[in-house]
């Protein structure tokens, strides 16, 4: 049955995936990538991703997994939850077509005719666009996931996801607008690749849903904190320094905590 939390959680794995749209409108209107704002913002998405990963949710999947196994058992399943949720990630790595990096770091600039010809075109933007897909689809489950435990956390992650796909909606829409010269399917193809997130929420509720318990919630959100580590410590750090100097990624990382953790104390 939906209720408003439920929709709540739709609503922000919808709007976190669509900000692939942002990326390809900035990359189509834009005439010059600003590498130091999409550094910091990718450091802050980093930031707010970790603090809240490892000071909120590992720490109420464990309490969830110890109230319904004991100590020892619990603390044990937080444990092998987290690292499963990494592994996840992982695996999805490893079965994403290696054609191209689908988070290899892309410019405006690379949008004038003389870049384009150097592009592989519609097969590299398609390949982008399946690739951030598929990484796409985990993130809406937890997004969902974590929304329906406490709403707090989720409206952090889905910003801190919501940033982190600005610069994948550019990786997608710079090939295929040099491949066709049309802004339309640029956009299009970029939005689609953000689709899979409210996806990903989709099959959460229709799956967790009927069986959601404390043991189960408590597994979810432990697995939900690797995949978090995961993408902050696999795309998002290695991004925001590709995109600018090392110390602004360093900056934003340490803003975005110091934001987490200010919303945190004011609001829970």
């Amino acid at each position: 049955m939906f209720n408003n939390l439920v929709l709540l959680a739709f609503g922000l794995t919808f709007l976190a995936g669509m900000a692939t749209g942002i990326g390809s409108f900035l990359a189509l209107l834009l005439k010059k990538t600003s590498d130091r704002f999409l550094s910091v913002s990718l450091g802050f998405s980093a930031g707010f991703m970790i603090y809240i990963s490892f000071v909120e949710i590992l720490v109420d999947a464990r309490i969830s997994l110890v109230n319904y196994w004991g100590k020892g058992l619990g603390s044990w399943a937080t444990i092998a939850a987290f690292f499963g949720g990494m592994a996840v990630m992982a695996i999805i790595d490893q079965l994403v077509p290696a054609v191209e990096n689908p988070h290899e770091v892309r410019h405006v600039e690379e949008m004038d005719a003389a870049s384009c010809k150097k592009q592989k075109l519609m097969r590299l933007g398609f390949m982008s666009a399946l690739a951030i897909a598929i990484h796409n689809f985990p993130e809406g489950i937890a997004t969902f996931a974590t929304t329906l435990q406490e709403p707090t956390f989720g409206i952090a992650i889905a910003v801190a996801i919501a940033i982190h796909n600005i610069p994948e909606g550019i990786a997608v829409a710079v090939p295929i607008y040099c491949a066709t010269r049309s802004r339309r399917k640029a956009f299009r193809w970029s939005l689609l690749s953000g689709l899979s997130e409210p996806i990903g929420g989709l099959i959460a509720y229709l799956i967790l849903a009927p069986f959601l318990n404390e043991m189960l919630m408590g597994i979810v959100l432990a697995a939900v904190a690797g995949i978090m580590i995961y993408i902050s410590l696999d795309e998002l750090l290695p991004s925001a320094r590709e995109y600018g100097k090392p110390h602004h990624a360093i900056l934003g990382l340490g803003f975005g905590m110091l934001v987490m953790a200010i919303s945190l104390q004011l609001f829970l």
